[in-house]
């Protein structure tokens, strides 16, 4: 089976044994992290003011270098704790596309794409590890990154790891989520920060026929 697992920034050091563990099971098990605590950080210290716009970081000139390179960073630190397998890529330099949204600055949405470097780490029996940045180079959700490479890529499963156990409704954990259920009620406005793109991510992805899981989650179409 062909699994894109999403690792959220906070949770991307301490899920090594749930990706070694798909790949020990003999799936091609492709990653793709988030670093949002982090850049955050690195923006903070250098001054420069976190601005999001629905869910989406706003990202100039000066705060794209600091994505850039805290992006890498974490790639980088979470292929070293995955070892010897795993192969650290960077999205703009392997050709992740994106449709620029010029109103958000170095900002792109990103679309379905089959970057050759994936295929050869998954022919090598390799863990691809994709730091979720598009040609521009440009600044892209790491949820709908993976929803797009989950696409292009021809995933049978797309897995959001996240600091939270799934999908609260009414102060309980959903175990399965309808995909028009879920647009009903962020249309309504039933949720709000990080979850919000999370789960318009899963449900683009229940829609092209992938089985999407947030945490204890099923997002079913």
């Amino acid at each position: 089976m062909r699994v894109l697992v999403k690792l959220g920034g906070r949770v991307a050091r301490d899920s090594v044994d749930l990706v070694l563990t798909r790949h020990a099971a003999g799936d091609e098990v492709v990653v793709v992290h988030g670093a949002g605590p982090q850049i955050t950080a690195e923006l903070r210290a250098r001054g420069i003011e976190a601005r999001f716009v629905d869910g989406r970081r706003f990202t100039d000139a000066a705060a794209m270098a600091v994505v850039r390179g805290a992006s890498i960073a974490v790639g980088a630190e979470l292929s070293g704790a995955l070892g010897a397998r795993a192969r650290h890529l960077v999205g703009d330099e392997i050709g992740l596309e994106a449709v620029r949204a010029p109103e958000l600055g170095f900002v792109g949405i990103p679309v379905p794409c089959r970057p050759a470097a994936i295929e050869e780490a998954l022919d090598s029996a390799c863990i691809p590890v994709v730091t979720p940045l598009a040609v521009g180079p440009l600044n892209v959700n790491a949820d709908e990154a993976a929803t797009a490479l989950a696409a292009g890529l021809e995933a049978e499963s797309l897995l959001f790891v996240t600091d939270v156990a799934g999908v609260y409704l009414g102060g309980a954990v959903l175990t399965r989520l309808h995909a028009d259920h879920a647009t009903e009620l962020l249309d309504a406005g039933a949720f709000e920060g990080g979850i919000v793109p999370k789960l318009l991510a899963a449900v683009q992805a229940a829609r092209l026929g992938l089985k999407a899981e947030i945490g204890e989650t099923a997002v079913v179409a």
